[in-house]
């Protein structure tokens, strides 16, 4: 990542500034249900830092484990926000801001049906149903607001962050 050798001080330093910013956005917004700022976070440190943030997910998602509780959402979190990162890497070409809002609106609508694996294979087809099928609207808010976000904030972060990647590499 860094030099070649892996993973080198610099790396460790900007992982654990994704980590922090991520943790710190998701719990000031738990107060409103599913809006929520890790989803733009994660696609746009997909794109400027690559692989780095499959260091730091496992670390947010451990610590969203020891300062929440470690329920079933944990086990979910374990797989949803890894695969939010390799869908990102897929598409990372392009550029569009209506594509980038799209894409993070769709991550918040099936949202849902992805956290509804766990019942599948703890209760069967009926029970992850029936749990996706209940929070519909939630998902739909969480559609609405990642591709609203996404459209205010993408811009100006993407930015940010292509500064911070000048003057960081």
């Amino acid at each position: 990542m860094g030099n070649g050798s892996g993973i080198s001080v610099k790396d460790i330093a900007l992982i654990g500034m994704m980590t922090a910013t991520i943790e710190v956005v998701k719990d000031a917004l738990a107060f409103l249900p599913n809006v929520e700022l890790v989803t733009l976070l994660i696609v746009l440190y997909t794109l400027f830092f690559g692989k780095r943030i499959l260091f730091a997910i496992p670390v947010f998602v451990l610590l969203q484990g020891m300062v929440h509780g470690f329920g079933l959402w944990w086990i979910m979190y374990l797989y949803v926000w890894p695969l939010l990162a390799v869908l990102t890497s897929l598409f990372r070409k392009q550029t569009s801001l209506l594509f980038w809002s799209a894409f993070c609106g769709l991550f918040g609508l099936f949202f849902g049906a992805l956290c509804s694996l766990p019942y599948l294979v703890l209760s069967g087809p009926a029970a992850a149903f029936a749990w996706w099928v209940a929070g519909i609207p939630f998902d739909l808010l969480h559609c609405v607001s990642n591709a609203v976000l996404c459209l205010v904030l993408f811009k100006p972060l993407r930015l940010a962050l292509g500064k911070l990647k000048i003057a960081w590499f």
